[in-house]
């Protein structure tokens, strides 16, 4: 291979992503067999070249036959070893030209190996879901794989005919031949590779809230068993919506979709548009009421506003879990002081070696970073005031909107939001391993609106790990 040299596209993650060239979009036509587990794949990215001319680059995929790779309508020379697809141009692509890969793979697709376990393509009892955060996008096709790397996505999915495809994105299309049906969704706004998702299972398909007062159009697809534990569980996710375009801006995509697996999840997960929950998430009493408002807060952060590499994993996180605590205090439970405390508590009895700006590959999904990850904004609030801190919330996910985002640009934009200095404010909370005191609540508190949420936002049926 060429001597061409780059950094990293993610210090943790060194192996992943090729900050060479970008994509800006991909083209995938799939066709899965849930009974043995085939995946056969098509994908075509559309994508431009760095500042420098590109004698070589990479795109990661798991250990797929591959078919057929062309660049440009031709075949390169490539190799594929060690979950990555090396490919030499004939001639180097000049610094800044657009370029076309395709690339056909298939077998048996399985998650990858991480230091959490497999991640990314996981075969159910009946059907498959796709849970990639953080690297385990190329567990099913072949993708630039760094956060930063944003694009739109049309994804064709063929299946035999009983089985739902769900997807992030538009439904355009749903045609039927024979025992097989083919998905068609497009996912036009800019998306990191973790975040495509893709769910195939036996489900029933619920709308959330009254579809004929507008808003942001939302969708359920539930295992039929599990749908009156469901409309309990869920019932208040239009009321969280409504409070969170309030407090952080216009929901960002065009729809919004929950997945129920019938399977037990670690965890639940978001991808871009929609959120994926185990069976065990849905108890009929709003016991993972939390996780739905944390979920759903990452279509702004994490989603939207997308970090720039994974050290800074506790702008999704952290924001997310402040998201928890707002959705709390405006819906009558605790205010998000008293979690705070509660929080303080929790990590003043744990160790105290968690850097939260570049917390290390190792602790960077520590449930210590998603507590002192919500305690670093309310800190912040507690410094700004409710007036400003709530300016400087929504600015931040308005202003980023479709972005890439990292720690130093949060405290600049913080600091907008006040004439006093938060330099030692941020060393304590972002960069010192030391537990801060925990900050005198902010004045006033935000006032829960009498009423508020509305008790009467249940679902319609229709036809049909921490948090991350």
């Amino acid at each position: 291979m060429s001597g061409q040299r780059t950094e990293p596209s993610d210090p943790y993650f060194p192996a992943n992503g090729d900050s060479r060239y970008r994509v800006h979009r991909y083209e995938l036509a799939l066709e899965y067999r849930p009974g043995p587990n085939r995946l056969a794949g098509t994908a075509r990215l559309s994508a431009i070249a760095g500042r420098a001319p590109l004698a070589e680059f990479h795109l990661n995929l798991a250990e797929f036959r591959i078919g057929r790779v062309l660049l440009n309508g031709r075949a390169p020379h490539y190799t594929h070893r060690g979950g990555k697809l090396r490919i030499r141009p004939a001639k180097p692509l000049p610094a800044g030209s657009a370029f076309t890969v395709e690339v056909h793979w298939a077998g048996n697709p399985k998650p990858v190996r991480s230091p959490w376990g497999g991640i990314g393509w996981e075969e159910l009892t009946d059907g498959a879901l796709v849970a990639s955060q953080p690297v385990g996008a190329p567990s099913w096709y072949p993708c630039n794989d760094r956060p930063a790397d944003k694009a739109s996505y049309h994804i064709s999915v063929n299946t035999p005919s009983p089985y739902t495809v769900v997807a992030g994105g538009r439904l355009l299309t749903r045609t039927t031949k024979a025992s097989t049906t083919t998905w068609v969704y497009e996912q036009s706004a800019p998306t990191s590779s973790y975040l495509v998702s893709l769910s195939i299972g036996m489900y029933q398909t619920v709308l959330l809230g009254d579809p004929g007062l507008g808003g942001v159009p939302q969708s359920a697809h539930v295992p039929a068993h599990l749908l009156p534990r469901f409309s309990r569980d869920f019932a208040r996710q239009p009321a969280m919506m409504a409070l969170f375009e309030e407090l952080f801006g216009p929901y960002p995509f065009g729809e919004y979709v929950v997945v129920v697996a019938d399977e037990e999840l670690d965890v639940p997960v978001e991808a871009q548009g929609l959120s994926t929950f185990g069976a065990n998430h849905v108890d009929g009493v709003r016991g993972s009421e939390r996780l739905i408002a944390h979920e759903l807060a990452h279509q702004w952060f994490g989603n939207s506003v997308t970090i720039a590499d994974w050290r800074h994993i506790w702008l999704n996180e952290g924001f997310a879990k402040y998201a928890e605590w707002l959705w709390s205090e405006r819906s009558g439970g605790r205010t998000a002081h008293e979690l705070a405390i509660a929080a303080h508590r929790l990590l003043a009895s744990q160790p105290r070696d968690l850097r939260l700006a570049d917390p290390g590959r190792k602790l960077m999904f520590d449930d210590r970073l998603y507590q002192r990850g919500g305690l670093t904004l309310h800190a912040i609030r507690c410094a700004l005031g409710d007036s400003a801190f709530f300016r400087m919330l929504r600015d931040w996910a308005t202003v980023h909107r479709h972005g890439v985002v990292s720690t130093a640009g949060l405290t600049q934009h913080v600091a907008r939001y006040t004439a006093e200095p938060l330099d030692e404010l941020f060393h304590a909370w972002l960069h010192a391993p030391a537990l801060p005191p925990l900050p005198a609540p902010p004045r006033p508190p935000i006032p829960a609106r009498p009423g508020y949420p509305p008790t009467n936002g249940g679902s319609k049926g229709g036809r049909g790990k921490t948090s991350a």
